[in-house]
């Protein structure tokens, strides 16, 4: 396992990863931005206030650029993290299907599992095994 993680193929994987990650993050923060009728109501369904919108969408995108950044990818992971953990508690609280509430633990895994691929850093401080 340790060969697979300081190959390039494990570099590729993990920026593949990544860029899929924060091409749909951009997209979600980005249609916060922009406000679309989707947005809104999608934001209502989950009972947040329409003022809320833009703040969250900003904040999305915000930290999605910060994980984008090789210099400050672990804060941007940690802030992305905990926008996911609340994306899964609103669909808990509403009660939303499994696909819906599962969606953002998936994403999650995948910023962490990109991340962990392609930073020697992380994977010396959380090793696979020992």
């Amino acid at each position: 396992m340790q060969g697979f993680l300081n190959s390039k193929a494990a570099l590729w994987t993990g920026r593949v990863i990544s860029a899929l990650v924060i091409l749909n993050l951009l997209v979600s923060g980005g249609f916060g931005l922009a406000k679309p009728p989707v947005a809104v109501q999608g934001t209502l369904a989950l009972g947040f206030p329409e003022d809320s919108i833009v703040l969250m969408g900003a904040l999305l995108t915000l930290s999605t650029i910060l994980y984008a950044i090789p210099r400050t990818t672990i804060l941007g992971a940690i802030l992305v993290t905990g926008y996911l953990g609340g994306a899964v508690a609103a669909h808990v609280r509403i009660g939303s299907g499994a696909f819906d509430t599962i969606f953002p633990v998936i994403l999650g895994a995948m910023v962490w599992g990109g991340l962990y691929l392609r930073n020697a850093r992380l994977r010396e401080l959380l090793p696979l095994t020992r």
